[in-house]
């Protein structure tokens, strides 16, 4: 549905967006591509989707399947982000403390 309506000589056009895909469906979409892909399909990584943001865990043996995952986890459409606290040699700790003061 379109509507215009007009301001000061402006013209604006209102669009109805598309509903946004549920957090299901965002989940089952990364879960599709990781068993898909050849470097993410034999780790045994966890999926969440909460609100649109992807949540990622597990525990994989590289960087490069943990970066993997975070890749095409955010190729995925309609996901506003992706939170990757994966565990591989050399990452971040999962569990570290962020001190935002």
């Amino acid at each position: 549905m379109t509507s215009l309506y007009t301001t000061n000589r402006l013209v604006f056009f209102m669009t109805q967006s598309p509903p946004l895909p549920s957090d299901e469906s965002l989940r089952a979409a990364i879960l599709a591509l990781f068993a898909a892909d050849s470097v993410t399909a034999s780790a045994e990584l966890r999926v969440g989707v909460l609100n649109g943001i992807a949540h990622l865990a597990g525990k994989v043996d590289s960087l490069e399947i943990r970066e993997a995952a975070e890749r095409l986890a955010k190729s995925v459409s309609g996901l506003r982000g992706v939170v990757n606290r994966i565990e591989a040699p050399g990452a971040p700790s999962p569990s570290r403390r962020i001190d935002l003061t």
